[in-house]
């Protein structure tokens, strides 16, 4: 779970909600100074269990680059309500969703970019029509499922989930995780995880253990979209070396972040930023 730095955005973003075809979505809309050119505009999917506040503190470093930096929640995940069938959450659906948002966003082609259980959902969206896309970013997003122990933590979860409410989910987590860690940010993450929809959580989990590889998916699109795989220097979600392999094998430009591990936008945000505006820039 990302834990951002605050939850209250940065004086150049507000929070909104953006009107799509496929419905409403909250979202936090940062934009450069008035008067101050705008490069070109990005669309920030959150990974899983996290919310567009994961990259609030990439937020004005964005836009001081001169980028509109849209972060999404998806349905189901904090803000943005979502339905009681476990089929809206598939991930076809998750990614149809991107597509509307990118179009949405009235903006031209955007640079699209998913942080981990989001990185998979933007390929999702890349692989039906690319079209909408300037880049694709994946940050600390990997080729197919998780490791196994992510698996087994999923899957606990999900049994948790099918007996417990979301609070009571929660209380158990918090047991088990070190100290340091539940200090962090503690009752704006609790409020935050009591907003997602449970099927949310088990479907997109079980997503994540099950995710073919589809690289060479990815490699075959016509035209083809500039690629950048991006990571922390530690990641036990997917292995390091296997981003790597995954990069040389998309031709993606590629980035790890000294110093952070499966959440660089939250670990090390100002030095994602900074390479992640450097790779749309050339683009």
């Amino acid at each position: 779970m990302s834990r951002p730095p605050t939850f209250l955005p940065p004086d150049c973003a507000g929070s909104r909600v953006l009107q799509t075809s496929r419905g409403e979505f909250a979202v936090l809309d940062a934009t450069p100074p008035d008067g101050a050119a705008v490069t070109g505009t990005a669309l920030l999917v959150p990974g899983y269990t996290g919310s567009k506040e994961d990259f609030i503190a990439m937020l004005q470093p964005l836009t001081d680059a001169g980028y509109r930096a849209v972060a999404v929640d998806g349905r189901g995940q904090h803000e943005t309500p979502g339905p009681d069938e476990a089929h809206a959450y598939a991930r076809e659906e998750l990614a149809r969703d991107v597509l509307a948002q990118a179009r949405a966003l009235d903006s031209g082609p955007v640079h699209l970019l998913g942080h981990s259980l989001g990185g998979q959902i933007s390929r999702a969206a890349v692989l039906i029509d690319a079209t909408p896309f300037r880049t694709l970013t994946l940050m600390s997003s990997g080729p197919a499922a998780v490791t196994p122990a992510q698996q087994e933590r999923i899957r606990l979860l999900g049994d948790a989930l099918a007996v417990m409410s979301l609070d009571e989910v929660w209380e158990a987590m918090k047991a088990l995780e070190p100290p340091e860690e539940t200090d962090t940010g503690g009752e704006e993450l609790r409020r935050r995880w009591l907003r997602h929809h449970p099927l949310q959580l088990v479907t997109t989990g079980r997503q994540l253990t099950v995710e073919p590889d589809r690289v060479a998916e990815l490699v075959a699109v016509r035209p083809p979209l500039p690629l950048h795989v991006l990571s922390g220097e530690r990641d036990d979600t997917w292995p390091v070396p296997l981003l790597d392999e995954m990069a040389e094998r998309l031709g993606a430009v590629r980035t790890v972040i000294d110093g952070a591990e499966h959440s660089p936008n939250t670990d090390r945000p100002v030095a994602t930023s900074a390479a992640v505006a450097a790779f749309w820039d050339r683009h």
